[in-house]
């Protein structure tokens, strides 16, 4: 036996070397604050909405609707929350226009309003309920905040995730101001969450499974379709045929998304592929940085959960081609629950809600109502990671040192692809290993040219930089990026 003393030591080691102050950590730059909900209340927070009054409104899968008094407060304690609304069938997305507060929930778009003054909804409308339930657990509803136009965009998740018994499930469709639905994308499996970028196009997450290889990024182009074709019954529905036209060609099983893009003119292929079990497992809600620097060095880039892992990452797009793809990247980690609703603030405030209930997920609580500020320090990270002509152009948030930088044994590179087949998911395949032939320098030390001799189309591009060190001598907070290059520049 050893001594107890030595036991002591060994444990005061250990205890040391995992919590090395020297080491930058996430919390470092973006500390969390977990908000108290009231005793015996179950949020399982869904969704957000900054309100003209400055109360924060936060949705549950409950069917409730909260608000929360000075919300940007450093505690958020439980007095602060009261309920606006209730009897509600899994709120999954709220926005706000004109003093009504609209709701996305299972079978319709309603709208609330407090028209008394007294801190709770008296006034409830339907918008629109011409999509259709048939009782099945998985058919979600997730909407977007309004367009430039005053839509709303609707993903309707299938029935059971695998078919489409009922009207337009499967679809992504519009609700104009006017409450009118316009199928508007076909091809949907499961989503997660919707928002807008910077410019104003519409994402949605959807999950693996049938059709999608893994978890994905996808861009809503009207008319498009994005992958699974299980409702592709609903193209004979008037509305359909006056909006979309004629039904796309039948996906290939087994094949992989560029060869399918490049034979079916409406099939949109994923922009970003969140490699499984790498960056996530249900990827959820996203929301987009354009709070001019108030939340750090990523303006203008979006902010995706993901339910399992508990996670927000973090994704850089550009325009290939005319198509979006980009870069996605880990974030921030801890999280009480498993992320579902991300709502960024103008303020340059994160809020994330989290639910575990039908899933597991990393964080164990069974739901959670959390902020993420910045602290004001710029982590030493990737910042950007774009396709150029035989290779990628990385910028990072802070000078590098160019002796590592410039070392090309500081990366290292492998790409893969995903089946894309009706069965459920598909491991990683087709992997080649890319040797990288020039890392150069730029003069301001900001930005590094890396060059391969053999980029891939369609695959993922996961790159490992461990070996690079800021002007500081500090490593990458992130050491991975994963850019899907669909299209070559």
């Amino acid at each position: 036996m050893k001594p107890p003393i030595l036991l002591l030591l060994m444990v005061l080691c250990c205890d040391s070397a995992i919590a090395d102050d020297s080491v930058p950590q996430e919390a470092d730059y973006y500390p969390l604050v977990r908000f108290e909900v009231p005793e015996g209340v179950v949020l399982e927070a869904s969704s957000f909405q900054l309100m003209p009054d400055g109360r924060m409104a936060v949705a549950s899968r409950r069917g409730e609707v909260w608000m929360i008094s000075d919300p940007f407060a450093a505690e958020v304690k439980a007095s602060q929350f009261s309920l606006f609304a209730g009897g509600l069938h899994e709120i999954l997305s709220l926005a706000e226009r004109d003093g009504w507060l609209y709701i996305v929930q299972r079978c319709d778009v309603s709208r609330l309003k407090d028209s008394s003054g007294d801190g709770t909804a008296d006034q409830f409308e339907v918008v629109n309920d011409d999509w259709e339930i048939c009782g099945d657990y998985h058919e979600y509803a997730f909407g977007s905040k309004f367009d430039g136009e005053g839509n709303l965009w609707i993903t309707l998740c299938l029935t059971g995730s695998f078919s489409s018994q009922v009207k337009y499930r499967g679809w992504c469709v519009r609700i104009t101001p006017e409450g009118e639905l316009i199928p508007t994308v076909s091809g949907i499996r499961s989503p997660g969450g919707m928002g807008a970028n910077a410019a104003g196009d519409i994402f949605y997450t959807d999950n693996q499974g049938p059709w999608n290889g893994t978890c994905e990024l996808k861009h809503l182009i009207p008319g498009k379709f994005v992958g699974h074709p299980g409702g592709w019954a609903w193209y004979d529905e008037p509305a359909a045929k006056a909006s979309m036209g004629p039904r796309p060609l039948e996906p290939v099983s087994g094949s992989r998304f560029m060869t399918e893009a490049k034979r079916i003119p409406e099939y949109e292929p994923p922009c970003v592929l969140f490699p499984y079990k790498k960056m996530g497992q249900s990827a959820s809600g996203i929301c987009c940085d354009t709070t001019g620097g108030k939340f750090g060095p990523f303006e203008q880039q979006l902010f995706v959960g993901d339910q399992t892992f508990s996670t927000v990452m973090r994704v850089d797009l550009e325009q290939v081609q005319g198509h979006y793809q980009g870069a996605c990247f880990p974030f921030r980690e801890g999280f009480g629950s498993g992320t579902l609703g991300v709502e960024m603030t103008s303020q340059g405030a994160m809020f994330v809600g989290g639910t575990n209930r039908g899933w597991g997920s990393r964080g164990n609580l069974p739901f959670a109502v959390e902020r993420l500020n910045w602290s004001g320090k710029v982590p030493f990270e990737m910042l950007h990671m774009h396709a150029v002509p035989g290779g990628f152009e990385l910028e990072f948030t802070q000078p590098v040192d160019p002796v590592t930088a410039s070392d090309l044994a500081s990366y290292s590179m492998q790409t893969y692809t995903y089946i894309y087949q009706s069965s459920y998911g598909s491991p990683e395949v087709d992997h080649t290993t890319p040797k990288i032939t020039s890392a150069k320098v730029s003069a301001d030390n900001r930005k590094v040219t890396l060059l391969i001799d053999a980029p891939q189309e369609g695959h993922v591009h996961e790159l490992h930089a461990d070996g690079v060190r800021s002007a500081e001598n500090l490593p990458l907070l992130h050491k991975e990026a994963y850019y899907t290059l669909n299209y070559l520049p």
